[in-house]
């Protein structure tokens, strides 16, 4: 007795229900993926404003050690020259504001696409 059964491939009716699920997957994916980009954007410049706030907590406690250590800091714009390269990234701006004498206060960074970031500065003579 022999079988002659031979296999024929898919049902209509289950590629239509694997199309289904891939639309559904698709819809449901793809925004998540769109606002990728802002997301790194957004991260990028909280990173950028760290660094700021590391520059200017490590300059500044150089600078309480000893008057010759660090650079004064009398204004936001002032902390960024701290960095490697002594500027910012391209794309990006400081809110410049003065920072009284062993006061810290909130400094804005401007990033790219609208992104923005809070920093510490202390002020230092």
């Amino acid at each position: 007795m022999s079988r002659n059964t031979a296999f024929q491939g898919f049902t209509l009716i289950e590629l239509v229900i694997v199309i289904v699920i891939l639309g559904i997957l698709a819809v449901v994916a793809i925004p998540t993926f769109i606002d990728l980009g802002q997301d790194a954007q957004n991260a990028t410049t909280n990173g950028v404003a760290g660094a700021l706030s590391s520059a200017n907590a490590e300059n500044y406690a150089a600078r309480v050690e000893r008057s010759t250590n660090g650079i004064p800091i009398p204004n936001c714009t002032a902390v960024a020259s701290m960095l490697v390269g002594s500027t910012l990234p391209s794309g990006y701006s400081i809110v410049s504001s003065s920072v009284p004498v062993n006061t810290s206060v909130s400094c804005i960074l401007q990033g790219p696409r609208g992104t923005s970031a809070v920093f510490r500065a202390t002020g230092i003579t």
